[in-house]
């Protein structure tokens, strides 16, 4: 290999002057070197097989040279010409043999294959670059393009027919009968599009794409043109579409993406369109056969049958929706989803004002009624609604006749068969896409206009539509277009069949009530669809919020039928990024927002929230909502509270006592005296004000990195705001100690005095205030720094902490906000873990799921110091409101065993986290206790990465699960769900973690190459 290599680097030297080092790289007849030339540039040498046929190379050549003249900016190597001007020398190789030699630019970037992760984006991007190259080589002519015989000429693509014996499976082997079928099909239509030189080849392994984490992806290289031939140009983007799908998590809407982007650069027809899935079904039928016909050559091959396997999971995946291909694609690229589409728009909007009323009078004057995600809480629980609920649904509207809105996003449709995935989080279907009139049961329908039955049957499965009947109707061109009308009394499936005739104006059925409707209040879904392919089955009256740019096409308004104008009926939500511009103008621009994209949230039930399209997320981040957000006991105390009287600590009330008892019951006996305040915050400075009364000292001990609120003296012992950029920098009456972090600190996890060694560091920053005459006042901790990045002391280190101050004079503050209250599972508090006793306790956000409530304990002695005749007062603090909903989460947390639940759903997390850790490298550290968890985030030489931590979160955010981060470098993952969280949603977060780091550079899993290698140069070469 070495004199190989040393050989053609005097051969590049003597015929390109460049002095380079050679790499060899894979091929399957031609030799193939990676040249890193000492001029800084890279290039790939091309030593081609003894006879080849030299009008090959040469089309390939003039390709690129074409291509370079006609469309520089696309992503293309340049052809680089020996000293003597010749793209194509003659070269002898060390055997004397002559062979013809190109030297080609080398493009950045790793290929498809091994870029994660394939967002619509880069799809898009990939979709421009291909239209934008076949377009450029519309003129293009040489003879080499017409290759006869060719196996990869998708026109020539039927030779697979007569050796489809091969495959054993005769499941398999009907499905590729069926594809070459639907091929044959399409034949006088394929061979009647004109031709052109097309590329051939946009395999995963033939795209190059730029860009690394956060970074957005493009592509960077369009490679190896040996399969080059001529054919019309939806070949090309069928075999592309081939390779973008397989292994996709969404692929419908990934080749969606790809078509419209080659759109946007290469115009298509309608009919060109309709070719492209039966097309790309035939390429992966060519692949699976020649690689099975490759197998019985080479049986020792395993590579030959693995690479199969993507593709037959694409084929067999019965979850994806072919007949309504053509449609989607047609939508995606903003043409008609039926030929036809147009003239029935213009029917239906020539003819409003002129249909029969359904029901019987005018609905131009109706109310509107919106059961939206934003304006409506149906149901109380989003993942599941019962019958007694249904039968209510938009009962606050009144008994009357109103309207509900077409493409409206609610939260009605509830049970798992709106799913698209297994998860509670995955996405779902929400987007109402018909108008619904309620009315009473009973109330007659009349049919708008005329038609005849498509189909009739009653669906009386749960929520389901009931009695329901699908019309079809036709304009005077002859264009078909359906109207349904569910959830109707079923007594209708005795009176109609298919293909009964229905006059406009006639009564042909009445509204059903709950118990015959499928459970709901009485109304119709009445619903007009354009095409009735791939709907047959279970007709979707709701859609896929990130899918509307289909079904709005399919499914468009049919407020015309009801003589209304479409925007009465058409629900539009509140604009994100209008919220998103209003808060820049008018909010702080340090009041920072999450992830990229930032999200808006509408609605939650317990560890879940909801955006205003009723897109569902995972909340694995917000520990306010410590018992769940939404939850029914927290609102009925609430409302019923604020139905009587809200008032504060200046009165007497038995909520205030009771809210106190039940605190110090999970508290040690020596702590007996509560302040309530309205948050965290206030509880830690007034903290600072108890310590300083009882000790007669101001100087204050704490960790660095802390943090403990946002008022000045808050911020003043709080490391992780003071020394940031633009802080105040730290006071002299304060003095940091390393944080306890055995991962990343002074001692490690191995040293088992480390507890003793960390808790020294407080003997010299006594000394200090000492020496300054500030005195020890105390010394305060959030018992795991949280902002710190999710650290566990060892055992033993707080108490012995505690025992330093306390020897100095000073109090001891537990700041238990973020680890109180059954969070940590095997503890109430971490003070416990850590055997130390407090002599101030500090709570907060938590304790008032979502209302502003702090709590602070302390011990008689200390309070008492700090009744020196100065009255202490907080106008909200102790409200008889905030009491009732503070002692009610305290209640919750018992009766619903949620500390157990923490115990339990915590080490099920933790022991998936810490198998991922044994997996990916950059993950460096699983730390945490119950539903305090911490994941650290490392580069491949140890140090910290918040540039990977970013880009996790953001992409967890994108599998619908909320996360955050913490540390000083911000490189910890903080995990830290509402205890409500069940083991399907730990999984979730597992699932989609390890689905997120295999896209990390470096530790990323490599694929096997499952490109057929037929010819050389591959991409993965």
């Amino acid at each position: 290999m070495g004199d190989l290599n040393a050989y053609w680097a005097g051969m590049l030297r003597q015929n390109w002057g460049l002095e380079a080092r050679l790499t060899r790289l894979d091929g399957e007849y031609d030799l193939n070197f990676l040249v890193e030339a000492t001029n800084g540039q890279d290039y790939v040498l091309k030593v081609m097989r003894a006879g080849c046929d030299a009008d090959l190379v040469d089309l390939q050549i003039k390709t690129l040279e074409h291509l370079d003249a006609e469309a520089p900016g696309l992503p293309f190597p340049a052809v680089v010409s020996d000293l003597n001007g010749a793209p194509l020398p003659e070269i002898a190789d060390a055997q004397g043999q002559p062979r013809l030699v190109w030297l080609l630019e080398r493009m950045p970037g790793q290929c498809f294959a091994r870029s994660a992760p394939k967002s619509e984006d880069l799809i898009l991007k990939l979709g421009r670059v291909l239209g934008a190259t076949d377009r450029a080589l519309e003129g293009f002519k040489h003879d080499g393009l017409h290759r006869a015989d060719f196996k990869w000429d998708l026109t020539q693509a039927g030779w697979i027919v007569d050796r489809l014996e091969a495959i054993s499976d005769p499941a398999r082997r009907a499905r590729l009968q069926q594809i070459a079928s639907d091929f044959d099909a399409i034949g006088d239509q394929l061979n009647g599009l004109p031709k052109q030189a097309i590329h051939n080849d946009a395999n995963d392994y033939n795209i190059l794409v730029e860009g690394e984490l956060s970074e957005r992806r493009s592509v960077s290289g369009l490679i190896d043109l040996g399969d080059m031939c001529a054919a019309p140009r939806v070949c090309d983007l069928a075999i592309a579409g081939a390779y973008v799908v397989l292994d996709h998590p969404k692929p419908e809407r990934a080749l969606a993406a790809l078509v419209r982007g080659y759109h946007a650069a290469n115009r298509l027809r309608p009919d060109e369109i309709d070719l492209i899935w039966p097309l790309l079904k035939m390429r992966l039928a060519v692949s699976v056969v020649n690689s099975t016909l490759m197998a019985a050559e080479n049986p020792d091959d395993p590579y030959v049958t693995i690479s199969q396997a993507p593709a037959w999971r694409f084929l067999e995946d019965a979850s994806i929706n072919g007949a309504l291909m053509s449609a989607r694609l047609r939508a995606a690229c903003g043409l008609p989803v039926v030929d036809g589409a147009e003239r029935v728009h213009a029917y239906l909007s020539s003819h409003c004002g002129h249909f029969a009323h359904m029901f019987g009078q005018d609905l131009s004057d109706a109310p509107m009624g919106s059961l939206s995600v934003e304006n409506s809480t149906w149901p109380q629980n989003p993942f599941h609604m019962p019958l007694k609920e249904a039968a209510r649904v938009g009962e606050e509207f009144g008994e009357g006749l109103w309207l509900g809105y077409y493409s409206e996003p609610r939260l009605i449709y509830a049970e798992p068969g709106f799913r698209k995935g297994p998860w509670k989080a995955s996405d779902r279907r929400t987007v109402h896409l018909a108008v619904d009139v309620f009315a009473p049961a009973g109330t007659v329908l009349h049919a708008p206009l005329s038609g005849r039955v498509e189909a009739v049957e009653n669906r009386n499965s749960h929520l389901d539509y009931g009695g329901v009947v699908i019309l079809h109707h036709e304009t005077p061109e002859g264009d078909a277009f359906y109207t349904l009308y569910g959830h109707l009394d079923p007594e209708l499936c005795e009176r109609l069949k298919s293909g009964d005739p229905v006059a406009q104006g006639a009564a042909f059925a009445r509204l059903g009530d709950a118990s015959q409707n499928g459970g709901w209040a009485p109304h119709v879904h009445f619903q007009l669809a354009l095409t009735t392919d791939g709907m047959q089955a279970d007709w979707p009256g709701v859609a896929d919020p990130d899918e509307l740019e289909l079904w709005h096409a399919v499914c468009p308004n049919p407020a015309a039928l009801l003589n209304l104008p479409d925007e009465k009926v058409f629900y539009h939500p509140t604009d994100k990024h209008s919220i998103l511009q209003q808060r820049r103008d008018h909010f702080g621009g340090n009041l920072s927002l999450t992830y990229d994209d930032p999200v808006m949230l509408v609605r939650g039930w317990k560890h879940h929230l909801f955006d205003e399209w009723g897109r569902p997320y995972l909340d694995a981040y917000n520990n306010v909502p410590h018992v769940g957000h939404a939850h029914p006991r927290i609102q009925t105390v609430a409302a019923d509270q604020l139905k009587r009287m809200n008032s504060n600590t200046r009165y007497l009330h038995p909520a205030q006592t009771a809210f106190a008892d039940k605190i110090l019951s999970k508290l040690p006996d020596h702590l007996e005296v509560c302040f309530f305040v309205n948050s965290g915050t206030e509880a830690n400075e007034l903290a600072l004000r108890l310590a300083r009364a009882h000790t007669g000292a101001k100087g204050i001990v704490t960790p660095d990195h802390g943090y403990h609120g946002n008022t000045n003296a808050a911020v003043a012992i709080s490391a992780y705001k003071f020394n940031k950029p633009g802080g105040i920098g730290q006071a002299d009456w304060v003095e940091l100690v390393e944080v306890a972090d055995d991962y990343r600190g002074s001692f490690q996890r191995d040293d088992p005095h480390r507890a003793a060694k960390f808790a020294n560091f407080v003997d010299p920053a006594i000394a200090a205030l000492q020496s300054k005459g500030h005195g020890v006042a105390g010394f305060i901790a959030e018992t795991f720094p949280s902002v710190g990045g999710q650290i566990i002391p060892p055992k033993g280190y707080l108490s012995a902490v505690y025992e330093k101050i306390r020897t100095a004079g000073g109090v001891c503050i537990a700041d238990e906000v973020q680890t109180g209250l059954g969070r940590l599972g095997e503890y109430y508090f971490g003070f416990e873990h850590q055997g130390a006793l407090p002599d101030i306790v500090v709570l907060g956000k938590p304790i008032g799921n979502g209302h502003p409530l702090g709590v602070l304990v302390t011990t008689k002695e200390i309070a008492q110091s700090f009744d020196n005749g100065i009255e202490f007062f907080s106008t909200f603090g102790g409200s008889t409101l905030s009491c009732r909903i503070g002692k009610e989460v305290l209640d919750v947390v018992d009766d619903e065993h949620l500390q157990e639940n923490a115990r339990a759903m915590g080490a099920r997390l933790m022991d998936g986290l810490k198998q991922i850790e044994a997996d990916f490298g950059c993950v460096g550290d699983v730390r945490g206790m119950g539903l305090f968890l911490g994941v650290e985030l490392i580069n491949p030489d140890g140090s910290e990465s918040g540039e990977i931590c970013g880009y996790v979160k953001n992409r967890m955010r994108d599998h619908r699960i909320l996360i955050g981060s913490e540390g000083p470098k911000d490189n910890i993952l903080k995990i830290r769900p509402p205890l409500t969280i069940e083991a399907e949603d730990v999984d979730m977060i597992l699932w989609a973690l390890r689905d997120v780091l295999a896209e990390v550079g470096d530790y990323s899993p490599v694929p096997e190459c499952e490109h057929d290698h037929h010819h050389a140069g591959c991409g993965c070469c």
